[in-house]
């Protein structure tokens, strides 16, 4: 079940204590056409790790938004990077998003897809054994062959470009599939790329009340030449103490 800690709207229409489909309604999918939104955390000094991890920044907070903007979604893209640094387990929402995932005539879970180059991901580990449903795996024409045979046991490898994972192709290759809602966790490479290819549709971020400083990175990597500066239009902000849950329209 989701934590209950109090989360706040002061924006546009305040409200105080949102319950779990109040803070659905803010932050829910356009019902109609593809969406690709991005969930990010960054400190005041813009710090999107902390000891190598973003969720080291998060909080209770945090940690409920995160599994809210899950429970609509159709599949959770993220980077390989991001799965092995944050230790991702296999993706499974909580009961209550399982309930609420019937109830709306979707799958109990979301499905999984990341995105890797080198195909370095172990097809043994929990994130394949344990998935609730086959995830995919986006690649290149140059990954290795071995390794590409070994995971397909195991997911639905899909290449997606030559040497370098194309955006345009992932997001395609999604709505192909009927998985529309498409919400993405990283990382920040994956990030640079989405805005680099014009296909990030929206951006969810959680400003912790802190400043980090030390060599952590941003929320975007990689070559943005020609998408950025970007503006963004603000579309909610959340409040829970001193911690800002914002999301903007980058349409």
């Amino acid at each position: 079940m989701t934590a209950h800690t109090p989360i706040d709207r002061i924006w546009p229409d305040p409200a105080e204590d949102l319950d779990d489909d109040a803070l659905l309604g803010a932050t829910r999918f356009p019902d109609d056409g593809a969406w690709l939104r991005v969930n990010f955390i960054s400190s005041l000094d813009g710090a999107a790790t902390r000891d190598g991890v973003s969720g080291g920044l998060g909080d209770d907070a945090d940690r409920r938004l995160f599994a809210l903007l899950r429970r609509p979604a159709d599949v959770v893209l993220v980077g390989a990077g991001t799965l092995r640094d944050e230790q991702y387990e296999a993706l499974r929402v909580d009961d209550a998003s399982v309930t609420w995932r019937l109830d709306h005539g979707m799958p109990a879970h979301p499905v999984l897809a990341m995105i890797s180059r080198s195909l370095s991901v172990d097809p043994g580990s929990p994130l394949f054994a344990d998935a609730p449903v086959r995830p995919i795996v986006y690649t290149v024409a140059s990954a290795p062959a071995a390794r590409r045979e070994a995971l397909e046991a195991v997911a639905d490898v899909t290449t997606v470009g030559e040497t370098d994972a194309d955006p345009r192709r992932i997001r395609d290759d999604l709505v192909a599939r009927g998985l529309r809602r498409i919400h993405a966790e990283g990382g920040p490479h994956v990030f640079g790329a989405l805005l680099a290819a014009g296909v990030a549709d929206a951006l969810h971020l959680t400003l912790a009340p802190t400043l980090e400083a030390g060599g952590a990175g941003r929320i975007v990597r990689g070559d943005v030449t020609g998408a950025l500066p970007l503006a963004a239009r603000l579309a909610t902000a959340l409040r829970s103490g001193d911690e800002l849950l914002l999301s903007y329209s980058l349409r």
